[in-house]
């Protein structure tokens, strides 16, 4: 069968790192005679060579490829390209991994759209990746319609067909960002781009040592040389204008000014952070005309506009202002309705702990120049937010604790004009409500089972800052019921360090609180019997149960139904009396009828029958052992001689 996707990997001292993206590909939903996994060895030292050639004997459609060192990525993935079989090549770094379902996603979406290139939604675990971009699938995308420019990494499905046809392979040698100028080629001269966001197929890590390329420390001089090579692509493929600003805006924005605004410019050392500021400047005056820096917000125009003008102890100045600004966001009731959470909030900007205030009346006047002090940009950037308190924005991410993969919730919101203490100055808050459907939440379908932590994302003036939902004093607490949607058990509680908003998907046990049902609550007509459950169910909602008794007798599965009753339900289901002895019986309840393998949580209570009745007891918590006992009669005379010890002391 031909193949249909040729994984590129290339490789270089990953160590332990490279199990995971082994894993991944080896789980893959595409058939293995179907794709194809090139790693390409460049002068690894370690024992990784060994560990790939075993695995290349050991799995058919796996090959590995060893070359001396190189310096970079570029060769290794353009040897790969050059050993592929595939209609698309995929590259993969050796310290990410693939979500299972991938490359039958991408390819599929690829041959559907007739797409050059498939980005495919990324998740980043300790590492910033494209948000917006995400928001939805874009069947055609192009730099004009979709920020596809914000994703400039090389973890991407592209035909290979396209490649050959315009000659397109990475710059080779020790060098930075030649996935920048790869990938802008590509984007730029591609009949179709495809954007898929409805499933995450790339998880992007940064490694614990943090010795991933990108987060190595770096040679100025070196890096914006690189960096203009990607501007000459876009030169290239591009006309004056528009468009051109707008790419071009990319570069300046997150490669320039982000390196010289807030904490980053803060954190870096005095001679390196003179050495950057003196390289930046360069490309910005050598390439930028005034149309690029217009279109960025306004604290990155300010940036810009103090970098062009040479000005760096300003810029400290003012990146030590804006560290100060945070967002704030308060919780206001969280419930369940009809098979859904509702999350309300309240989120505001804050400057130095406290509620951020802007002048009463707002300005959209343009940036003319760099401003005269940082008081003017202050001050400037305050009027331009008040004229933006239009658009301001709350938004809800939802964040997959392990995997990091995030997934943008509903919220209607509000925006509330409120003055503030100091005369002629006004403060803005948002106020929300979330709507979250654990059914649809994870891109239209169901979550997964897991932690999943809760961010609120604050766009104004500029800004887009994200904070937790909380904190509350109720830390380590159920926030409301569990409730159960698509088979599994959604609980939200408050984070025990934080106090902040979270969701357990699926793997709580003590949390739901089941042990607190006691005997005399449960109800028993007949072989009918009913059990009131603090769960939250948008209607009646089928379930199992599993009777368990003693050695040698096999379990009992009955199917039950949970019902609504007020807030929370009542389990109702019928016993097989006739198979049931006068032996005690464990009682669990499984949310998930149809899985495959049933997640049951135990009941606090046994079942037997006796006269053809049925009696129910609590279950007993199992006597502690002999060191148990003995250690429970030690506390007291241990605390004993202690408070003397402390005496004497004293």
């Amino acid at each position: 069968m031909p193949v249909k996707v040729s994984v590129v990997i290339p490789v270089y001292n990953p160590g332990n790192y490279i199990e995971d993206c082994v894993a991944s590909l080896r789980r893959q939903s595409l058939p293995p005679d179907e794709f194809e996994a090139i790693f390409v060895d460049d002068g690894s030292t370690d024992d990784t060579p060994a560990r790939l050639d075993a695995l290349a004997a050991e799995v058919a459609n796996i090959t590995v490829i060893h070359q001396e060192a190189s310096g970079w990525s570029g060769k290794p993935r353009n040897v790969g390209i050059e050993a592929s079989q595939g209609e698309f090549v995929m590259f993969v770094d050796n310290d990410d991994y693939l979500g299972d379902e991938a490359l039958e996603r991408m390819y599929d979406y690829a041959v559907a759209n007739g797409a050059d290139v498939v980005v495919g939604k990324m998740a980043g675990k300790g590492r910033g990746v494209p948000v917006e971009l995400f928001r939805r699938n874009h069947p055609r995308a192009t730099v004009d319609n979709a920020p596809l420019i914000d994703s400039l990494t090389p973890h991407k499905m592209f035909r290979r067909a396209f490649l050959d046809r315009i000659g397109l392979r990475f710059p080779e040698g020790r060098r930075r960002l030649e996935d920048h100028v790869f990938v802008t080629e590509a984007y730029l001269r591609a009949d179709n781009v495809s954007v898929l966001s409805d499933y995450v197929c790339y998880y992007h890590l940064k490694r614990d040592d943090a010795s991933n390329a990108g987060f190595q420390r770096f040679d100025p001089v070196g890096y914006f040389a690189n960096l203009r090579e990607a501007l000459d692509v876009v030169e290239k493929y591009t006309e004056p204008g528009k468009t051109r600003d707008r790419l071009f805006r990319r570069w300046l924005r997150n490669e320039m000014v982000e390196r010289m605004r807030g904490r980053r410019l803060l954190a870096a050392p005095e001679d390196y952070r003179q050495e950057l500021f003196k390289e930046i400047r360069g490309v910005v005056v050598e390439r930028f005309g005034p149309g690029v820096a217009a279109g960025l917000q306004p604290t990155q125009q300010v940036v810009a506009a103090l970098i062009a003008d040479g000005r760096l102890d300003d810029l400290v100045a003012f990146a030590e202002w804006e560290v100060s600004v945070t967002a704030t966001t308060t919780p206001d009731g969280v419930e369940w309705d009809g098979g859904q959470l509702r999350i309300g909030l309240a989120a505001e900007l804050a400057s130095g702990g406290t509620p951020m205030t802007f002048p009463a009346k707002g300005s959209k006047e343009p940036l003319a120049g760099p401003p005269a002090s940082v008081q003017e940009a202050v001050d400037w950037v305050g009027a331009h937010s008040v004229a933006g308190f239009g658009r301001a924005t709350v938004e809800l991410l939802l964040t997959e604790r392990t995997s990091s993969a995030q997934f943008f919730q509903p919220v209607e919101f509000t925006r509330e004009t409120v003055p503030a203490e100091e005369d002629d100055r006004v403060r803005l808050v948002l106020r929300g409500s979330a709507t979250l459907d654990p059914a649809t939440a994870a891109d239209g379908g169901p979550l997964d089972a897991g932690l999943y932590d809760l961010f609120v994302r604050v766009k104004l003036g500029g800004w887009t800052k994200q904070s937790r939902l909380g904190p509350v004093s109720l830390k380590g607490r159920t926030a409301a019921d569990a409730g159960v949607a698509g088979g599994r058990v959604v609980l939200p509680y408050w984070t025990a360090k934080q106090g902040t908003l979270a969701l357990d998907v699926d793997t709580a046990s003590k949390r739901l609180e089941l042990g607190r049902l006691t005997p005399g609550e449960v109800t028993v007509s007949g072989d009918r019997v009913e059990v009131p459950v603090p769960f939250h169910v948008p209607g009646d909602t089928p379930v199992l149960l599993k009777l368990t008794g003693g050695s040698g007798t096999a379990p009992r599965q009955v199917p039950g139904t949970l019902r609504p009753q007020g807030t929370t339900a009542v389990l109702e289901a019928v016993l097989p009396l006739g198979e049931l002895g006068s032996a005690p019986w464990q009682v669990a309840l499984s949310t998930a009828p149809e899985a495959s393998e049933p997640r049951f949580h135990p009941l606090p209570f046994t079942l037997r029958v006796k006269a053809g009745r049925v009696q129910v007891a609590a279950v007993r918590p199992p006597r502690p052992g002999v060191g148990q006992r003995l250690a429970r009669r030690a506390r007291p005379l241990a605390r004993k001689v202690l408070t003397r010890i402390r005496a004497r002391g004293k």
